[in-house]
């Protein structure tokens, strides 16, 4: 189990730096916050798919028609979660665009884990 999270954690950061990223590059070309958000969503979906599929649950012998719309739920769910904590934080607290979403990223990452072990990647 503590492979496995480590793992996690590796695939996890990667997905992250590159969501956060996305949406740094851009917010300041004038794209609000809670809509790069979304873009960025969409990119590290996929470093959070093909890495938790192969590096961290190492679930290759699982159909991709089994893993993909399970992972794919947990992600859309992770998603709402993400944008209404983040909406929530931009609107209501002082913290930066950029340390709201790193807040949020953060938090959202263990309910990612907990369905994607027990649900999405089970075999």
């Amino acid at each position: 189990m503590l492979r496995q999270l480590l793992r996690f954690g590796g695939v996890g950061m990667t997905a992250l730096v590159l969501h956060w990223c996305v949406v740094l590059l851009l917010v300041p070309f004038g794209m609000a916050p809670l809509v790069a958000n979304v873009f960025a969503f969409l990119l590290a979906f996929q470093v959070s798919y093909f890495g938790h599929r192969i590096l961290t649950f190492g679930a290759q012998a699982i159909p991709h028609r089994q893993t993909f719309p399970r992972f794919a739920s947990v992600a859309g769910l992770s998603f709402l979660v993400n944008e209404s904590l983040y909406a929530i934080l931009l609107t209501w607290t002082p913290l930066g665009y950029q340390w709201a979403l790193l807040l949020v990223l953060a938090l959202v990452a263990a309910l990612t884990f907990v369905l994607s072990r027990y649900w999405a990647f089970a075999a």
